[in-house]
């Protein structure tokens, strides 16, 4: 009989004691024994078989063991490896159910064969976008080789146009993930990519050949105002339920509205509203779901018509931008709590609930004061608390005396062990340890660009962390226009991967030299172990030098899955 993951008999303790830990593995151990080493070496088993057991062995640092010092850490994952290999080879030879999808690479991806074990991405997808950069052509989806021993590393191997102008594609989601995990039918074969000034939304089939996607389906944004009442879709996740669903902006008008748009799993046609009619948040965003704890946050930026061509400050004032985290009950659809993040939380964009699927917390990146909240459950609610804050440097030649970090991307580590953030206007790249939930300690950082480089235009006055003015970033003789902005982690936490567009209207405002150059993707080196940040200077993707002009690549995607796309149940 194979192994039934969905079960709650399988899952493995978090925060047990060395006795119990050891326990709990050596027990079911002894009771295998004569099972774990038959497919080791049993000519039955095939070297396909081998590999793919091997591949996806789990994620054993995830698991709770590797951090629990004084433990014997070798000891633990060992003993960890043989459980779950011996469980997984029933499950391949049995050939049915969820867990031989799962072992096998059928389903979608899953933590415990994600981190560190599976082997180097080698191609990313990233929205390429044209408007505001003065070049009349459509968006497209960029397809990057990032295989180090390919003879196209480092360049777009292809491009899929758009059928209309002005799109303003921006972030990207998957039809199916990891929280629709016990469904073997499941395969993670089309990209969602929303577009956030259109409100168009394509459907990309990535499954038939992923190094040359193709468009399967366009939803019109007339579709999102007559069904919904709702435009600037922006984040899309898939459901357990194997529906998709996007949070948006905004109304048709422009105004801020935060609701949300749920599509067929299967036909990608627009279904209704998630959200019960007349209780959609005031703005919206980002969001990210937690069904063990029965709850759905979701975060605020603006209302699209202030936000569209550039940033104001006076429509914080004028109460145009949001400083708040909704949480909603994930069963019934409603809207629990509004939970006020104050002056110090303002624009709070990029929500990120630890990956352990039990946790009752997570950060939240806020970009106008540059914090991070950490949010956890209590007793009857929700509260926040900041857990990490970033200083404004005095400055002149800026168009404020004051220049905040602005937090535009966080995520977390599949480990749950680092917590990484981009300073778009300083120019760096944070890592911050956050095995202490409550108190983040930096260990890693890096300039890659940004407004205060030495010889720029602005000069720092005062810096209450009294650091220097890095230095402008030159990789390979081209020197970095713009900032580190949008993040993605490698499955084994080693590489970084950066862009550094934000969104065209603020790109032009504040970089307008990115404009004209094209934005770039860069590689960081991280030490998982002891933390640290180093810049790749041999890795470099040019979007300057693009066939129709310099272009603006912005989210990052693996075809596998990522450390931003998957939601564990």
């Amino acid at each position: 009989m194979s192994a039934n993951w969905s079960s709650n008999k399988h899952q493995l303790p978090l925060e047990s004691t060395p006795c119990v830990s050891l326990g709990f593995f050596c027990v079911p151990l002894l009771s295998r024994a004569s099972r774990i080493l038959t497919p080791l070496w049993s000519p039955r088993s095939s070297a396909k078989e081998t590999k793919h057991l091997f591949l996806h062995l789990p994620n054993l640092s995830y698991l709770g063991l590797c951090n629990q010092k004084p433990y014997p850490n070798y000891t633990l994952n060992l003993l960890t490896c043989i459980y779950i290999y011996s469980s997984a080879v029933e499950a391949v030879r049995s050939g049915s159910g969820s867990d031989a999808a799962l072992w096998r690479g059928r389903g979608p991806c899953m933590f415990r064969r994600s981190w560190g074990l599976g082997p180097q991405q080698e191609i990313i997808y990233l929205p390429c976008i044209y408007r505001n950069t003065g070049i009349l052509k459509p968006d497209y989806l960029a397809t990057v080789d990032v295989n180090p021993k390919s003879p196209t590393y480092c360049q777009v191997i292809h491009r899929l146009p758009m059928p209309n102008l002005r799109d303003e594609l921006h972030h990207s989601g998957w039809n199916a993930c990891s929280s629709c995990f016990d469904d073997a039918s499941k395969k993670r074969n089309f990209l969602i990519l929303p577009s956030l000034v259109s409100s168009r939304i394509y459907v990309v089939d990535v499954g038939t050949n992923p190094r040359a996607p193709k468009i399967y389906k366009m939803v019109e944004p007339i579709e999102l105002y007559w069904k919904c009442g709702l435009a600037n879709p922006h984040t899309s996740h898939c459901l357990g339920s194997g529906q998709i669903m996007i949070s948006c902006m905004g109304d048709p008008s422009g105004n801020a509205k935060g609701g949300f748009v749920l599509l067929d799993g299967e036909t990608f046609e627009v279904i209704s509203n998630w959200e019960h009619q007349g209780e959609a948040a005031p703005f919206g965003y980002d969001f990210w779901y937690q069904p063990r704890h029965n709850v759905m946050i979701s975060t605020e930026w603006g209302a699209p018509k202030a936000l569209v061509n550039g940033f104001n400050p006076a429509h914080v004032q004028e109460g145009l931008y949001g400083s708040a985290l909704n949480i909603w009950d994930w069963t019934t659809h409603k809207k629990l709590q509004r939970l006020d993040l104050g002056e110090e939380g303002a624009i709070p964009l990029e929500v990120r609930f630890l990956h352990e699927p039990s946790a009752a917390e997570g950060y939240v990146g806020c970009a106008l004061n540059s914090t991070v909240f950490r949010f956890y459950k209590t007793e009857g609610d929700w509260a926040a608390e900041k857990v990490i804050s970033i200083p404004s440097k005095k400055v002149e030649g800026w168009m404020l005396p004051e220049m905040p970090g602005l937090i535009t991307d966080i995520l977390i580590s599949l480990d749950d062990r680092y917590l990484y953030f981009s300073n778009w206007l300083h120019g760096d790249i944070r890592q911050y340890d956050i095995t202490d939930r409550r108190n983040p300690r930096l260990v890693g950082q890096v300039f890659l660009g940004g407004s205060i480089v030495r010889d720029g235009p602005i000069k720092v006055l005062e810096d209450p962390e009294n650091q220097e003015q890095p230095r402008p970033c030159i990789i390979k003789g081209k020197r970095i226009a713009g900032s580190p902005q949008m993040l993605q982690l490698s499955l084994d936490g080693r590489r970084l991967y950066t862009t550094t567009s934000l969104y065209s209207g603020w790109d032009k405002q504040f970089y307008p030299d990115m404009i004209r150059e094209g934005s770039v993707m860069m590689q960081i080196n991280v030490d998982t172990v002891d933390g640290g940040l180093a810049l790749n200077e041999d890795f470099l993707v040019d979007f300057g030098k693009e066939p129709d002009g310099p272009v603006l690549a912005h989210e990052l995607r693996y075809p596998g899955g990522d450390c931003t796309s998957d939601i564990w149940l």
